[in-house]
């Protein structure tokens, strides 16, 4: 199986190589461990990284053909450079190009120019809110970028807000505490304290604020609608176009950064009116509640990046989005952006801008997908079995990626412990991580104390790291057997998914 890489530890896909290059005096991102920048190669300790959320493979490293734009807009065969425009900047902005506000500042709007340019973007615009950032791993290939972060720092640079970053890549308190994995986390992530060290100089909170859902209650990185903002996390950007109606380009690691130091973004492509139109009605005619994740894959694969308008579930949600529903559209969003490359899908009578203009979101020339039971059906079916070991028992279950919130999280451990109540058993028959926040992990500790101990004593831990980051691996795959409800995490890794009840039978038994 010819491994590919997968696009949050490599090239930094919106930040051409080339012009860090020239000008930062760098060179290419992947010095060791076999990774080579643009090559379609996988460092040794990420070999198990399947796929990539935008460049066409799926979760066994075979070609799909789509092609994403990184425009929200789907085109066979396009380049950014065939959208190139040229930019006209303000009085301010050119001071900026100019030097006027010190050399990195200058480097910094020189790469922006650029890379708006290359996607058809003519002006910038002041962003607001807080960024997020997908830069969360140490990686060897990743030096030269962490080496110009530092620069900025150096020079006091820093963003215009304080911004929020994915989860660390591993956890070796609660889960990674063996030789083994503490062995490939020297190997894979050599840079992580510098990582870490330059995110605090540039303006992130502290390390319990680490997650891929920056938008939960117990984080609160949620702009107010139509606000323009900087994020890079194929599922944050999902759900914050989506769910919360800013708007934001899906960028690459890196990318985010140079928009935060400026505090400007171009504007192109989900950022405008006419680039959030939905090109796809997907009529969701299922006769019970759709099973989110595949429905997610399904638009994912049929939209690519095209912006989806999806009718038919508005009665799962009641008419909005609460803390204890919105996992359903962060199961579904996340797998769109998995599958495919979705940054952004409206959900009739539910998500912000279709509430506002119902079906008027829709493009002339929109096409239509009809997802019933019979196509649901169809989907899992594609759901292949990537364990090398096809017939063994699962090792593991993994439940938050992307991340669950307090809700979340309590709910899953109810469900655990009333499972194994009714089923008279004490502990799981395999091991159970649950994804969250460390802020969200230390108030269940504090506000459902009893429950969290019960389920921490039947074999549920609790942790803050990046579940593709642990399932990606070397060696994953031979180690362990894991069993998910993430779509999202199904398409990056061989872990295998299943429905909720599925896994809680499985938790139980030790068996599919």
């Amino acid at each position: 199986m010819k491994r590919r890489t997968f696009v949050k530890l490599a090239p930094l896909v919106a930040l051409a190589p080339a012009a860090v290059q020239a000008l930062w005096g760098k060179v290419a991102f992947a010095k060791s461990h076999g990774g080579k920048s643009g090559s379609g190669e996988v460092p040794d300790f990420a070999e198990h990284m399947l796929t990539s959320d935008m460049n066409g493979t799926g979760p066994d490293g075979k070609p799909t053909g789509q092609t994403a734009t990184f425009t929200g807009a789907s085109k066979a065969g396009a380049t950014a450079d065939s959208a190139s425009a040229k930019m006209k900047l303000t009085a301010d902005e050119q001071a900026i190009l100019d030097g006027k506000e010190g050399p990195e500042k200058a480097k910094l709007m020189k790469i922006l120019v650029m890379f708006g340019e290359a996607f058809g973007a003519t002006k910038l615009v002041d962003l607001g809110g807080a960024p997020h950032s997908n830069l969360y791993i140490g990686a060897p290939y990743l030096a030269s970028l962490i080496d110009m972060l530092e620069q900025c720092a150096a020079a006091g640079l820093k963003s215009y807000a304080p911004y929020t970053v994915n989860p660390r890549p591993y956890d070796v308190y609660n889960v990674q505490n063996n030789p083994t994995d503490m062995e490939l986390i020297y190997q894979g992530y050599p840079e992580q304290m510098r990582l870490d060290w330059v995110h605090s100089k540039l303006g992130a909170p502290d390390l319990n604020q680490r997650t891929c859902a920056c938008y939960i209650d117990d984080i609160g990185n949620r702009p107010e609608p139509g606000t323009y903002v900087a994020w890079c996390e194929s599922s944050a950007v999902n759900y914050g176009n989506s769910a919360l109606g800013i708007r934001t380009n899906r960028y690459g690691a890196g990318m985010e950064m140079v928009c935060a130091m400026l505090g400007k973004a171009p504007l192109f492509g989900l950022m405008t009116d006419e680039g959030r139109k939905a090109k796809w009605l997907i009529d969701v005619k299922t006769t019970k509640e759709p099973d989110w994740g595949v429905l997610g894959t399904a638009i994912g694969r049929k939209c690519v990046e095209d912006v989806p308008y999806v009718a038919g579930v508005e009665q799962y949600f009641g008419g909005e989005v609460t803390n204890d529903n919105w996992h359903k559209l962060k199961y579904m969003g996340s797998a769109t952006a998995a599958a495919g490359a979705v940054g952004l899908y409206h959900v009739e009578g539910v998500t912000p801008e279709p509430k506002e203009k119902g079906r008027d979101l829709l493009a002339e020339d929109f096409q239509t997908y009809v997802y019933d039971d019979k196509e649901q059906q169809r989907v899992i079916g594609t759901f292949e079995n990537l364990w090398p070991d096809k017939d063994g028992d699962p090792t593991a279950v993994f439940i938050g990626c992307p991340h669950c919130n307090y809700e979340e999280s309590v709910r899953w451990a109810k469900m655990i412990v009333d499972a194994l109540d009714k089923a008279g058993q004490e502990k799981t028959a395999i091991p159970v991580y649950i994804f969250m926040p460390t802020v969200t992990r230390t108030r269940i500790l504090m506000e459902e104390s009893e429950l969290a101990g019960r389920a921490k004593s039947a074999g549920v831990s609790y942790t803050n790291m990046c579940a593709v980051s642990y399932s990606g691996m070397k060696g994953f795959s031979e180690r362990v057997r894991g069993v998910t409800n993430s779509a999202k995490n199904r398409n990056y890794s061989s872990i295998r998914y299943f429905p909720d009840q599925k896994l809680i039978d499985i938790m139980l038994s030790g068996k599919i």
